[in-house]
């Protein structure tokens, strides 16, 4: 399967940008994910790949083929690029059997194919069927009803299943009533010998087949352009029909079938051409919670046994979590991070990227601070808290605004430059820095209030719910605002000095609402960000004094 490249994509409706100077590749038999809020422009990526939308500039490259390049005049249609769409909407054909919806597609194809010689294919694979009949009375026995009469439709699709063959193929096994224990070594041998004939006149003229009897001439395979046959349109839909496990529902309508098993279908359809690349967008969304885990696991499954490259947009961080071999998220059309999930997770790059993945959400928790000469860097935090954040590697945070401030400079001058250049249109839908929530008992209206002065001494923790622990002994206390219990886990908020906190309590422990307990937290995975830019500065642990009553220290 191809490597899929971006570079320079940008798609824009005026002053509107869907998508602004992407550059992304997708690794062959990876499966990405593009994540982001509504509007962010994850489907329109999706789109510009599989040829539905047209760049703005930029180019696209899909193996080693140039399907999109805005300054050499480039643009493949999307039924030129062999890439199957799968879509919210399942688009299913309601007067059509699954069968007929699957082999639809296959039908319209007609292109340069190997030239086959599928006569002497189903002679010789009917020949070495019928060499070994036990095989065929022992399915056909399984097929009998109670009152011992052969059910000749269990028997076609038993006889599909066992041996890989079409409906065609195997209706000419049935008119062989091996059920009656007809000998039928003649037939196989009269077949054997037919095919082998065939072989010798094929031969004879400097030709050969090869294992599926695609005919060669001189070495080099001989191509003719042709649409598919009713045998190789019957032996693909039976194919990716067993991938998807909806073999039993070919004669049915969509209408006769549930939400996932008419999304099998889709998928089936969207297989069947035998794409070389998978794109889906959101197609799980129509499921409900549980067919919605069911059919994560069947796509895990699917991605594996089809070694096809799948492109996969989705809102849902979980599924993305779950799913992917690496997590593209967008916002704003702007690409904030692409790495493996855990990555994502554990070290995101950016405020916005900490806030999107997880659930539930990081609690954020807003410090003034400053870094020591032993490295660390003290904290004012909780209304009144005194920390120390102490860096899991070592980090110089002075050098780290200095690179901020270089790096910001340097987008500055380079956005100059394009303003500057011919045809250049301002960005309408402004890139602003993101803003996060802090929780609190009693809510305030961001709206109304002005935007503060930001130093190098405002800066943000970011703390992941599992690592607010509830504890016997600590300094910090907190009373409980809500517990909602799953069984193996409770979440829970906490009340401190004003703030809400976040944490997930893993046990079937009951929380009552008002209770006091002591709570710490725990880990070296605790988020440092830089308020100004949003970016993460390190990772790191906590430890703090809470100079209320008496001075503990307490690590968190």
């Amino acid at each position: 399967m191809p490597e899929i490249k971006l570079e320079h994509i940008t798609k824009r409706w005026g002053k509107f940008y869907a998508v602004e100077d992407l550059n992304l590749t997708i690794a062959d038999n990876s499966f990405v994910t593009l994540l982001g809020p509504s509007g962010c422009g994850k489907t329109t990526t999706l789109r510009m790949i599989a040829g539905l939308e047209t760049p703005t500039s930029g180019r696209i490259t899909i193996g080693d083929q140039v399907v999109f390049d805005s300054a050499m005049g480039i643009n493949v249609p999307a039924n030129k690029r062999r890439v199957g769409f799968l879509f919210q909407n399942y688009a299913l054909w309601p007067n059509m059997t699954v069968y007929e919806n699957i082999s639809f597609g296959l039908t319209n194809v007609k292109e340069d194919l190997p030239k086959i010689d599928f006569d002497t294919r189903v002679n010789a694979r009917l020949a070495e069927i019928l060499s070994a009949p036990g095989e065929v009375t022992k399915v056909l026995a399984e097929c009998r009803d109670k009152k011992g009469k052969l059910d000749d439709k269990k028997a076609l699709l038993k006889l599909i299943d066992t041996f890989t063959i079409s409906q065609f193929t195997a209706k000419k096994l049935l008119g062989y009533h091996l059920e009656d224990g007809k000998d039928v070594s003649a037939e196989a041998a009269a077949l054997r010998e037919k095919a082998e004939a065939a072989r010798k006149a094929l031969e004879a003229t400097g030709g050969s087949y090869d294992a599926d009897y695609a005919i060669y001439k001189d070495g080099q395979p001989v191509t003719e352009v042709r649409k598919l046959t009713k045998e190789e349109i019957d032996l693909t839909v039976r194919r990716v029909a067993r991938i998807v496990k909806i073999g039993m529902f070919m004669d049915r309508y969509p209408a006769e079938l549930s939400g996932g098993q008419q999304q099998r279908v889709a998928i089936a359809r969207t297989l069947a051409p035998e794409p070389s690349v998978l794109f889906m967008d959101e197609p799980l969304s129509n499921l409900d919670a549980k067919l919605r885990l069911e059919m994560r696991y069947e796509l895990q499954r699917l991605h594996v046994e089809t070694g096809s490259t799948f492109v996969y947009v989705t809102h849902d961080q979980m599924e993305a979590m779950t799913l992917a071999t690496q997590i593209c998220l967008i916002n704003n059309g702007v690409l904030q991070q692409y790495q493996p999930p855990l990555t994502v997770y554990n070290h995101p790059q950016n405020l916005f990227v900490a806030d999107f993945v997880g659930n539930p959400s990081i609690n954020f928790v807003e410090a003034k601070g400053a870094q020591q000469p032993d490295g660390n860097i003290t904290l004012d935090i909780l209304g009144g808290v005194k920390a120390v954040f102490r860096p899991r590697e070592g980090l110089d945070l002075a050098a780290w605004f200095a690179e901020r401030d270089r790096k910001a400079a340097a987008h500055a001058a380079e956005r100059l430059a394009k303003s500057q250049e011919k045809g250049y249109v301002e960005k309408g839908n402004k890139d602003e820095p993101f803003r996060y929530h802090i929780a609190k008992v009693e809510e305030e209206d961001d709206s109304l209030q002005d935007e503060p002065v930001l130093t190098n001494e405002d800066l943000v923790l970011g703390i992941r719910p599992e690592f607010l622990n509830i504890t016997s002994e600590a300094p910090l206390k907190g009373e409980i605002y809500g517990a909602m219990p799953t069984g193996m886990e409770s979440t829970i908020k906490v009340y401190v000095n004003g703030f809400l906190l976040t944490g997930v309590v893993f046990g079937s422990s009951l929380f009552t609402i008002g209770e006091q307990h002591s709570i710490s937290f725990t880990g070296h995975h605790i988020m440092l960000f830089d308020r100004q830019s949003g970016d993460c500065i390190a990772l790191g642990s906590v430890s703090y004094t809470h100079l209320r009553a008496h001075e503990t220290t307490l690590h968190l």
